[in-house]
C-alpha cells in the first residue's frame, strides 16, 4: 500500500487520502461567483461535529479522478449553486492556497485552486443538487460584498477573501493570487498538525 492510498474510514468521503504527513488530504476546484454589483455568492456550512461552529466559503468541492481542475470547478457550480456554465464563463486560476482544517474529528488538507464566475445580479442559487451530506453541512447561499464579509461575525474563508472579491470585482488582472497555507482551525494537540 502506498502512503496515497485510503487508510481506515472516514466520514471526509472516498476522495479524501492520507499523504506521506499522515494527513488526508485532496485537490479541490473552488469558484468565486460575483454578480454585477460586485457581490459574491459563499455559502455558509458547519462541522457535524461542531454544529456550533459555523464559516462562509466560496462555492467548490473535490476534483474526481479524471477530471480536469476547469470541469470540476463546472461540476461543482452545477451542484452547489445550481449555475450552468460553459468553460469560457471562467476565468483564471485566479488564486490558489492549501487550507489546513479540522473537519468530521479529523485534521485535513485541501489543495485549492480557484476560478471567478461571473452573472447577473439577481441570480437565485438553487440547492437541488446537494448531497446528503451537503444538506447536513451546509447551511444557506448568500450574495454577500467585500464590505459586508469584513463585517460578518463568522469567519471567512479563505480569510484573504473580502479583499481579493474587492479586487476581483473590477476584474481580473491576469494576476494569480497565492494564499500559502492557511490554518482554518488550528487543532488542539499540535503534534497532530505535523503529523506526529
Amino acid at each position: 500500500m502506498t502512503s496515497e492510498e485510503v487508510v481506515g474510514t472516514t466520514s471526509l468521503g472516498p476522495d479524501w487520502v492520507v499523504g506521506p504527513d499522515g494527513m488526508r488530504h485532496r485537490r479541490a476546484a473552488r469558484v468565486i461567483v460575483l454578480d454585477d454589483a460586485g457581490r459574491a455568492l459563499l455559502v455558509r456550512g458547519h462541522d457535524a461535529d461542531q454544529p456550533e461552529r459555523s464559516w462562509w466559503f466560496t462555492v467548490g468541492g473535490g476534483i474526481d479522478a479524471g477530471e480536469t481542475e476547469v470541469d470540476a470547478a463546472l461540476r461543482e457550480l452545477r451542484e452547489e449553486a445550481g449555475l450552468e456554465l460553459a468553460r469560457e464563463d471562467l476565468e483564471g486560476p485566479v488564486m490558489t492556497r492549501a487550507g489546513i482544517f479540522r473537519f468530521y474529528a479529523e485534521t485535513c488538507r485541501q489543495d485549492e485552486i480557484f476560478f471567478v464566475a461571473r452573472v447577473p445580479a439577481g441570480h437565485e442559487p438553487s440547492d437541488a443538487g446537494w448531497t446528503d451530506v451537503e444538506r447536513d453541512v451546509l447551511d444557506e447561499m448568500r450574495w454577500l460584498s467585500a464590505d459586508e464579509l469584513r463585517a460578518q461575525p463568522l469567519e471567512v474563508f479563505p480569510t484573504a477573501l473580502p479583499d481579493v472579491v474587492e479586487a476581483l470585482a473590477g476584474g481580473w488582472d491576469g494576476t494569480v493570487r497565492h494564499l500559502g497555507v492557511e490554518h482554518d482551525d488550528e487543532p488542539s494537540d499540535p503534534e497532530e498538525l505535523a503529523g506526529a
